[in-house]
């Protein structure tokens, strides 16, 4: 039998029936302030426009947004959001696993560090290589 998600001890009917307010004190201190700051009033639109689609029953856009410090809550749950890393927009779907995590965290600005080979004439020794035909 599979194993239901909850977040501190509540499942997702009753997280999904919560206000912002009571969902900000399940979360740490730094999360409780940003949900109390930064409401931002278009994404809240976007958001709400994308909830209205998905129950009509089609497969609504990725929301796309450049802020990267908006905090995932539970009616964002099962949408796809796009969001920008400085260079472009990165499909994200949010998970239940991400519930009071940012967008920044899940959305990397730097591409992770791979080492290859040397080319030639990188060093001093690969000069004495001959193109073989």
């Amino acid at each position: 039998m599979a194993k239901k998600f909850t977040f501190k001890g509540k499942e997702m009917q009753e997280l999904e029936k919560m206000s912002i307010e009571e969902f900000s004190k399940l979360v740490n201190s730094r999360i409780r302030r940003s949900l109390k700051r930064n409401q931002n009033k278009n994404l809240d639109k976007r958001i709400e426009k994308a909830l209205k689609v998905k129950t009509g029953g089609r497969e609504p856009k990725p929301i796309r947004t450049h802020l990267r410090d908006t905090v995932v809550v539970p009616k964002m749950i099962g949408l796809k959001f796009a969001i920008y890393n400085g260079k472009e927009f990165q499909t994200m779907e949010a998970l239940p696993e991400m519930l009071g995590h940012y967008f920044g965290e899940v959305v990397l600005t730097r591409k992770r560090l791979l080492h290859g080979k040397a080319g030639i004439g990188a060093t001093k020794s690969s000069t004495a290589i001959t193109a073989r035909k």
